[in-house]
């Protein structure tokens, strides 16, 4: 039985292993607060700079900055979110390969299984007519 998540990675480009890890990041906990605390400090060191700060209010500096993360973001987690389907794809195509199997395996089980029922509804039959003539030739 082969493992999808081995599959997978052991077909991944440098790129897609990059691609994962940025959206693994971005996606978590320490991404949103390392951020937001960047953030925070970036506006109170140029709001407490007054005149002589390099991006004064409405940190315009700021906003390309975040527009730029943001378009370069994006197709990153896009890519990770391709390679995620592509795993699900695979994932499921093995999860029916073993379904199939599993589908055969219990047909021959339930084909063996009628076969003892059969076979045990004659012997019930046999014992039942040898206990009917058993009490005749005793007579």
């Amino acid at each position: 039985m082969r493992n999808a998540n081995e599959i997978i990675e052991s077909k991944a480009t440098f790129g897609e292993r990059l691609a994962d890890s940025v959206a693994n990041f971005g996606g978590s906990w320490t991404f949103i607060v390392t951020f937001l605390i960047l953030l925070v400090v970036y506006s109170l060191i140029n709001v407490g700079l007054g005149v002589r700060s390099w991006d004064p209010y409405p940190f315009i500096l700021l906003n390309l900055i975040l527009s730029m993360l943001a378009a370069i973001q994006a197709p990153v987690i896009m890519m990770s979110q391709n390679r995620q389907d592509t795993k699900d794809r695979l994932r499921s195509e093995l999860d029916f390969d073993v379904n199939r199997r599993a589908e055969s395996e219990i047909q021959g089980l339930a084909g063996k299984l009628n076969l003892l029922i059969d076979k045990m509804g004659d012997l019930e039959d046999n014992i039942r007519a040898m206990q009917v003539a058993a009490p005749l030739g005793r007579e």
